[in-house]
C-alpha cells in the first residue's frame, strides 16, 4: 500500500487542517477562518487542545467586534493567536477611497485582499440611514442604461466580503451621523441572484443575534429578474424584501435595454413573483427608471399598470435617470414625469417619484463603476 502523502486530507470526518498533520501550510492553503461553519471550528479547537469557550471568543472577534487579525484577539493566548496566524487567513475588506456628496450621500470603493475594487453608498434621510451593497465585482448582465453593466464580471463576493461592507458602511453612520444603519438594500454592483448562495449566506450573519442583528424586513434584494432564482426564494421562505427592476413594461423595449430580458420575459417573471409573494407573504417593489421618448408616454404608463395588477406589489419606485458616459439615454422633463405620476395615481397604483441621492459623486442609481 502506497504511504499516505503528508498534504493528503486524512481519511476521518474532521476537517483537514495542514497544521494539525505536521505540515506548516502555505498562505494558499490556509483557510479563511470565517468560512468555518460551527461544527468545524469546534473540532479544530477539540482537535488542538483547546477549552469549548474559545469558540465563542473567537466567533464573537470574527462577527460581532470586527476583527481583522488574529492579534486583536486580545482575550487569547499569545500562543494561540500565534497558532491561528499559521493555519488560518482573516481577509476582509477595506476602504480604498472615500467620497462625501453635496447632499450627505457617502459612496465608498472597498478593495478586496487580492486587489479588486467594489462600491457600495450610505444614504441618509432624516427618517433612515441605508446602506447600498454589491454583490458582485462587475456584472454580467450587459443592461444599456447601467455603468455597472459595461464593466466585465470578475467574480462573486463571498458571503464574508458582503458582511464586511455593511459593518463598514455602518460604521461610517455612527461615526458621521451618530446612528446605525436602519436599512440596507442590494441594489448595487452586481445581480443578487447570481450569487444566490453568497447573498442569502450573508444576510444570514447580518441579521444573526451573533452578527448585526438587523431584521431581514429592513433589508431589500433588487434583481434585474431571474424567474427561476426569484422562485427559489420562495421555496427557502426568506423573509427579507424583494425587489424587481422592471425599467420597459413589455418584451420589446425590455429586450433593447436589458437582455436577461431575452430568457426571463415579463410573464415568466410576473409568475415568479406571485409564487415569491404566496411562499412568503412579503412585500415586492417594482423599480422603474424613466427615459426621455422610450418608456416614458401614457402607453408605457398603461402597460406599467398592468403588470401592476398581476402581482400584488406594494409598491412602484419611479426613478429619475443618472447620466453615464456610455449611454445616450436622457432624464424626461419635470412634465412628462408629473403626468407619468399623475396618470399611474389615478389607476390607483401605489407610486413613489425616488429624487436620485448622490449624483455628483457617482453614486446615484446606476452609476456605479469603481471610477477615480
Amino acid at each position: 500500500m502506497p504511504q499516505q502523502s503528508l498534504r493528503s486530507p486524512p481519511r476521518h470526518n474532521r476537517p483537514y487542517f495542514p497544521y494539525l498533520c505536521g505540515v506548516k501550510p502555505t498562505p494558499s492553503e490556509k483557510k479563511n477562518i470565517r468560512h468555518l461553519n460551527l461544527s468545524e471550528l469546534e473540532k479544530y479547537f477539540e482537535a488542538i487542545g483547546e477549552k469549548k469557550f474559545r469558540v465563542r471568543q473567537v466567533r464573537e472577534w470574527l462577527w460581532q467586534k470586527h476583527a481583522h487579525s488574529f492579534d486583536d484577539m486580545t482575550n487569547l493566548s499569545k500562543e494561540l493567536r500565534t497558532r491561528l496566524t499559521e493555519n488560518f487567513s482573516l481577509p476582509a475588506l477595506r476602504v480604498d477611497a472615500t467620497q462625501y456628496s453635496a447632499d450627505g450621500t457617502i459612496k465608498s470603493r472597498f478593495r478586496t485582499t487580492e486587489g479588486h475594487l467594489v462600491e457600495g453608498v450610505l444614504i441618509p434621510t432624516d427618517e433612515r440611514k441605508t446602506a447600498c451593497v454589491s454583490s458582485q465585482i462587475g456584472c454580467s448582465l450587459s443592461c444599456k442604461f447601467c455603468a455597472t453593466g459595461y464593466m466585465e464580471r470578475r467574480r462573486n463576493l463571498d458571503f464574508d466580503e458582503i458582511y464586511d461592507e455593511v459593518v463598514l458602511i455602518n460604521q461610517q453612520s455612527e461615526r458621521v451621523y451618530e446612528k446605525k444603519l436602519s436599512n440596507i438594500v442590494f441594489m448595487g454592483m452586481g445581480e443578487p441572484l447570481l450569487n444566490y448562495k453568497n447573498v442569502l449566506a450573508a444576510i444570514e450573519r447580518i441579521t444573526s443575534p451573533e452578527g448585526l442583528a438587523m431584521s431581514p424586513r429592513r433589508i431589500t434584494v433588487s434583481t434585474a429578474g431571474v424567474a427561476k432564482m426569484i422562485r427559489q426564494l420562495g421555496d427557502d421562505k426568506v423573509k427579507f424584501k424583494l425587489a424587481l427592476s422592471l425599467h420597459a413594461a413589455n418584451d420589446q423595449k425590455r429586450n433593447e435595454i436589458m437582455p436577461i430580458n431575452e430568457t426571463n420575459h415579463i410573464k415568466a417573471l410576473v409568475e415568479a413573483l406571485n409564487h415569491f409573494y404566496q411562499q412568503t407573504g412579503n412585500e415586492i417593489t417594482f423599480e422603474y427608471i424613466l427615459f426621455k421618448n422610450f418608456n416614458d408616454s401614457r402607453q408605457d404608463a398603461d402597460e406599467l399598470v398592468k403588470i401592476y395588477r398581476q402581482v400584488p406589489a406594494d409598491l412602484v419606485n419611479i426613478i429619475e435617470y443618472n447620466p453615464i458616459e456610455q449611454a445616450l439615454f436622457a432624464k424626461p422633463d419635470e412634465d412628462t414625469i408629473h403626468q407619468f405620476m399623475q396618470h399611474l395615481e389615478k389607476n390607483r397604483v401605489n407610486a413613489r417619484l425616488r429624487r436620485s441621492r448622490g449624483k455628483d459623486i457617482d453614486a446615484a442609481c446606476g452609476q456605479l463603476a469603481n471610477k477615480e
